[in-house]
């Protein structure tokens, strides 16, 4: 039998599985029953087969950092993480609202920089983040749609609300482990899914190709789709491939295209076919050579030129980057009360911006109480857990953030909620996030299929694949 009983005491944090008073929370009932009936080793041996089933489908990702090899399978939690059709209406209606008010915000930066000429947030941030693209000013992308694929980040808070840690509107990963999480759960573990009633998953590929077709240009009478890859070495290579196949467009590169009079073509061996939407996993900065970083081999000459002249969608578009900069998220709900006239449904987790010289002054005198990240950067990549990080670490980060204030915010440690997780045979208390994905079309779209990541490593509060972390099936409750 696994023992279901509490490992972390539930006045730090939310847990997900227990209230406070210790007693499962009534959502959790049939899953509780379900595991106390299967037993330890029979769920051990539905681990290995699921594991064994990932490794045979290939479901990896790719630590750049680590010399000793690249792909990795991702590390799957067979626990799911459970969200009531209450708590999913909140999260819905955040995140239309959030996308809607970023995708506002972009197309006024690039525009009539009205929200700058008011001044409700500094102009100088804006023009010194390292996503802001000068190419796109006055341009007009299709139907005005900037963030076609969101991937927003929620955490719980020690009270359960959940707020947003930042927005990812560029590239936004992982997907492919939701849809992948569910089929072999499914197929491994059927029994899980006795006394609920959980919302599909695998019909977001239809509904992404939907958004990607409402990009093409309005010249378009049938939109021909393709995903553009950086290649097999990139860490969502396995992500770009299940998506192409499960849309049923081109995988491509760089070299399977040509740009003939500002026209996109696909080589083919019936000669060139015409695309009209490009779903890109490549960065703006590898795009174009001949308007972008002009080494790359990644993009596609003259690409700039037929997606300025109208003749080709790209989603997401270019210069979405300056939407997530770190340093900008703390602006977003005066975004939404700008453009939208509303209140945000779901808030920000108190920052700290390091360009004000007061608020720098407290981040540097309390690193031990705050988390410091880089506005730029992902993957848990160029951040300090002041409390968990040594002295030296601390002033050596101090040396840098002082120097350059512009590329590092700062946030309060937020004890993120656990959830029961299986560890080493055992039934663990582990903290994790929530990664709702958005698709703006006709209109905002927030299908109920979102990542749960989960620090797989002892107190920690690091997520992230490249930081020891995995992934956990999400069910969304129907209604």
């Amino acid at each position: 039998m696994l023992d279901l009983q509490p490992h972390v005491a539930a006045v730090e944090h939310y847990d997900e599985l227990y209230t406070p008073e210790g007693m499962p929370r009534a959502h959790y009932g049939p899953l509780a029953a379900t595991l106390e009936r299967l037993g330890r080793d029979e769920i051990l041996a539905r681990v290995q087969a699921i594991n064994t089933s990932l490794l045979q489908r290939g479901v990896t990702f790719t630590v750049y950092a680590d010399a000793a090899g690249t792909e990795r399978v991702f590390p799957f939690d067979i626990i799911p993480r459970i969200i009531t059709p209450e708590e999913w209406g909140h999260i819905e209606r955040g995140i239309r609202q959030r996308v809607r008010a970023i995708n506002a915000f972009l197309y006024d930066v690039y525009h009539g920089e009205r929200i700058l000429r008011e001044k409700r947030m500094p102009r100088e941030l804006v023009y010194s983040s390292k996503n802001y693209n000068r190419e796109m000013i006055d341009v007009d992308v299709p139907r005005d749609v900037y963030i076609h694929v969101s991937g927003i980040d929620l955490i719980r808070d020690e009270k359960g609300e959940f707020l947003v840690l930042e927005d990812n509107c560029r590239t936004p990963s992982g997907i492919s482990y939701v849809l992948e999480n569910r089929d072999v759960l499914k197929r491994g573990l059927p029994d899980f899914f006795r006394g609920y009633a959980v919302c599909p998953v695998d019909d977001y590929p239809s509904r992404l190709l939907d958004v990607l077709r409402y990009a093409a240009p309005q010249a378009a009478e049938r939109p021909n789709v393709v995903v553009l890859t950086p290649g097999i070495y990139n860490s969502a290579y396995f992500e770009h491939t299940l998506l192409a196949r499960r849309m049923g467009v081109e995988l491509v590169e760089a070299r399977d295209l040509i740009v003939v009079e500002n026209v996109v073509y696909l080589k083919t061996t019936r000669g060139l076919e015409r695309v009209d939407v490009i779903y890109r996993r490549v960065d703006d900065d590898y795009l174009d050579p001949l308007y972008f970083i002009p080494e790359s081999t990644l993009g596609v000459p003259g690409l700039m030129n037929a997606y300025r002249a109208g003749n080709v969608g790209i989603a997401n578009a270019i210069g979405t980057g300056v939407g997530d900069d770190k340093a900008i998220y703390r602006f977003v709900p005066e975004m939404i009360r700008f453009y939208l006239d509303e209140e945000p449904v779901l808030h920000n987790v108190p920052t700290y911006d390091c360009t004000e010289p007061a608020q720098l002054q407290h981040v540097l005198a309390n690193l031990d109480k705050l988390v410091v990240k880089t506005t730029n950067a992902s993957g848990g990549y160029g951040m300090l857990m002041g409390p968990y990080a040594t002295q030296e670490e601390r002033e050596r980060f101090a040396e840098t953030v002082a120097s350059s204030p512009r590329d590092f915010i700062a946030q309060p440690v937020v004890q993120l909620s656990s959830s029961p997780t299986l560890v080493d045979g055992a039934m663990v208390a582990r903290r994790v996030d929530l990664r709702p994905f958005a698709l703006f079309g006709r209109s905002v779209d927030v299908p109920p299929a979102a990542l749960t990541r989960v620090a797989l490593r002892e107190g920690s509060l690091v997520v992230n694949s490249s930081q020891g972390g995995g992934s956990k099936d999400t069910w969304v409750l129907q209604a």
